[in-house]
């Protein structure tokens, strides 16, 4: 803020004294001082402003004459006792009679001091800027038998009409201090407009109507938002009596008449549906009126949403824990067990299991035991997108690095995951180039966007997870080996349903209590052997699925061919198929007949997506 002062000078003396006190700020254009001209007297103030001045020092008539005509405060530099003595003592030296002619601002005891300035004194005391002309103008006639003593133009009126004259001068203190006190005055006006500035920013910015109506009843404060709630100006309302130019929020005036605070209130007003919160102001012991702020609840809605959007968006959060492990077998217990060790640590983990056996679950519960939990959790499964757009999300691009980039570019999800962890879900489907791009990650703990030749350094851990056997992808190569031991610190292998049949009862009595919490179901015994006797391909989330069709229909639709005619002897059985061998058959006889098609060995291994090497080593065992 520029804190310039303005001063009218009463007299070339005045300006004088003044530079020479204070020449630095007055070079430097931080002190302006125009010298009181009787012609233009109601303008000067208006001049100085228009020049900058923050606020304006005057003396006598030029005090008065600018006060209340400038937006500025205007302070008065006072011709005090000390300052007129000496004039009167400067006049004496002309022994004549000493006509004293000064401003009814201006305080002076007469009375008190005639007696010892030993001077013939006649006092004229004057209010306005034309009484000054009468009062020098009745003594011209006798010029030679008086001296003017006075401000500025008592004094150029007296050098017009050649009488002698003494200027009050203002005295160094008398300066010092007017001088301190506008500087006080401008850094404590500039300290509330600033204070001023933030509070309406803040009551503009916030998402609250904000409304005081003071103990008149009158409405003292009316933000933005209050605005846009009720559809009508800031004009119109402030001022105005709250019953008249708010009837519809009477509540406040209800309020603070029975002086309660409401808290969280639903009401609708307008047809909009609000939450309601008023507080009753207290000054000095003294109720002096009352705050109301509130809310259209669909924005909070709207809010919440997003709030809930933004931090579930990609997984940034891991929501499930251990608790929400559901098993009842000793098998069960110990991989929850090993599971809650690798928590501990920050190794890479691979987590084995079908579909549907909850490895996410388990995923997110080893990212919430672990130093990280505090961090991101980035999940993505590998199989539900192509390997470009995979490619993408994983890394990140930077603008116009492909057709249909995003303006400005995008991270990628190893980026946002830094400091946390990233989740993996089939990994097993990434396609061989890009094993090879995600192994420079696992390797250099760092990452390139697509497009870019910025690296960016990484602090991720990485739980991937797979439904196959990596080390047998590697064997048929279908998965990079270097990959392969990079990830395969730690495993956790979680079992199928069929594995571990006694956790399916309670499990399926879980998943019933859980989605009718308020009823309970009796299971007939037929329904349990007919769960006992099923495979359950689709492990845990195809039981929870049946749990709920049972609660609906009260029976129990699950493919019959999925069921062993006797459970218990299941394990006894004599059939054994090799489904390796049967693979391996079907592999050499595809290639047996792309071979005799006449294909190279590069479109045979891009036809069986895998490498030549791979290729060869399986022509080279045959």
């Amino acid at each position: 803020m520029d804190k310039k002062i303005g001063v009218i000078a009463s007299d070339e003396e005045l300006k004088s004294r003044i530079i020479e006190l204070f020449r630095d700020d007055v070079q430097r254009g931080k002190i302006m001082i125009d010298v009181l001209d009787s012609d233009t007297i109601d303008e000067q103030g208006r001049i100085l402003e228009g020049k900058g001045a923050r606020a304006i020092i005057a003396r006598s008539g030029g005090y008065k004459h600018t006060v209340g005509k400038v937006n500025i405060p205007v302070i008065h530099l006072n011709v005090t006792t000390p300052d007129i003595i000496q004039a009167i003592v400067t006049a004496k030296k002309y022994n004549k009679d000493i006509v004293l002619v000064i401003s009814d601002l201006d305080y002076f005891d007469y009375d008190s001091w005639k007696d010892l300035m030993n001077a013939n004194i006649i006092l004229e005391r004057f209010h306005s800027k034309d009484e000054i002309y009468e009062r020098v103008l009745k003594y011209k006639d006798i010029k030679k038998e008086v001296v003017i003593v006075g401000g500025g133009i008592p004094c150029s009126l007296a050098r017009k009409w050649g009488m002698d004259n003494v200027f009050i001068n203002a005295s160094k203190e008398s300066i010092y201090e007017v001088m301190g006190h506008a500087k006080e005055v401008i850094d404590n006006l500039y300290e509330q407009k600033y204070n001023n500035t933030v509070l309406k920013t803040i009551l503009d910015e916030v998402h609250d109507a904000v409304i005081v109506m003071n103990y008149e009843g009158k409405v003292r404060l009316y933000n933005e938002r209050a605005m846009e709630l009720l559809k009508k100006d800031r004009e119109e309302i402030i001022g105005g009596n709250l019953s008249e130019v708010l009837p519809e929020l009477n509540f406040i005036k209800d309020a603070f008449e029975r002086k309660i605070d409401i808290s969280n209130k639903i009401m609708t007003i307008k047809n909009i549906t609000i939450t309601v919160n008023t507080s009753i102001l207290v000054m000095d012991g003294k109720t002096e009126g009352i705050l109301c702020t509130f809310q259209d609840i669909s924005n909070l809605q709207s809010l919440e949403k997003k709030i809930r959007h933004e931090l579930n968006k990609k997984g940034l959060i891991a929501k499930y824990t251990f608790d929400d492990v559901v098993g009842f077998s000793h098998i069960m217990e110990e991989v929850v067990g090993k599971a809650k060790k690798i928590g501990q640590s920050d190794n890479t983990v691979i987590i084995y299991g079908e579909s549907g056996t909850g490895k996410e679950i388990f995923a997110q519960s080893i990212h919430n035991i672990s130093k990280r939990s505090k961090e991101p959790f980035v999940a993505i499964n590998c199989a539900a997108i192509s390997e470009n757009l995979l490619e993408s999300e994983l890394f990140g691009y930077e603008e116009g690095s492909f057709t249909g980039a995003r303006k400005g570019g995008k991270p990628g999800l190893f980026e946002i995951a830094h400091g946390g962890t990233i989740f993996l879900d089939e990994i097993n489907s990434i396609s061989y180039s890009l094993q090879g791009k995600l192994l420079r990650v696992l390797q250099e703990k760092e990452t390139m966007r697509i497009g870019s030749d910025y690296v960016i350094p990484l602090n991720i851990r990485i739980i991937a997870a797979t439904n196959e056997e990596l080390k047998t992808m590697v064997e048929e190569g279908r998965f990079r080996k270097d990959l392969f031991y990079r990830l395969n610190i730690l495993e956790l292998h979680i079992p199928p349903l069929r594995e571990r049949k006694e956790d399916i009862l309670p499990l399926f009595k879980y998943f019933m209590g859980d989605i009718a919490k308020d009823l309970s179901y009796e299971v007939p015994s037929a329904i349990e052997e007919k769960l006992l006797a099923y495979r359950w391909p689709g492990n845990a989330r195809e039981l929870r699925n049946i749990a709920e069709r049972y609660i609906i229909f009260k029976e129990i639709d699950i493919d019959s061919k999925e069921i062993h005619k006797n459970p218990s002897n299941i394990e006894n059985d004599s059939i054994c198929i090799n489904l390796r061998e049967i693979n391996r058959y079907v592999e050499e006889k595809v290639i047996e007949m792309l071979v005799n098609q006449g294909m190279t060995k590069t479109e045979i291994a891009n036809i069986l997506g895998i490498s030549r090497t791979a290729l060869w080593k399986k022509i080279k065992s045959e």
